[in-house]
């Protein structure tokens, strides 16, 4: 179970997770040693799960993100598997979500540019089985 002071460094991890213990102990108004053992009982109990970096793909020379809704032909729980470790494969796919509604995945793409994503989409997705439809939205703009 989570407290008020949990929830502070929880909120301030997700946002910076090379945060010092001194800093969220500033921030919680609790000595450093409870601040270090809140994180380990977190950590512990599966509430942290791993720590990540943000990375600038349009410095990495990645300046088109798009996200590809997939809607399979047949849903049978072997297929819905074989779908999800191919295109778990791809560089290009930073996650892939399994949703409701019309479409039945989503995935963040990120890659250079248009023919980047053209490649993308001919040589790679267009091999995945299974596939019926594809629909992709590009991002203007990240806020």
């Amino acid at each position: 179970m989570t407290d008020d002071k949990d929830k502070i460094i929880l909120s301030m991890l997700k946002k910076n997770s090379k945060m010092t213990i001194k800093e969220l102990s500033q921030a919680t108004h609790l000595s450093p040693t409870p601040v270090y053992e809140r994180i380990r009982k977190l950590e512990n109990e599966g509430i942290i799960t791993g720590y990540t970096i943000t990375v600038d793909d349009r410095k990495l020379g990645k300046s088109l993100t798009v996200f590809c809704h997939i809607s399979l032909d047949i849903h049978h729980k072997h297929v819905i598997e074989a779908f999800e470790e191919e295109i778990v494969l791809f560089e290009e796919v930073l996650a892939c979500y399994h949703l409701t509604g019309i479409m039945d995945y989503m995935l963040h793409v990120v890659v250079s540019d248009m023919d980047d994503f053209q490649n993308f989409l001919k040589n790679k997705l267009a091999g995945v089985k299974n596939i019926r439809k594809v629909q992709s939205s590009f991002v203007l703009s990240k806020l």
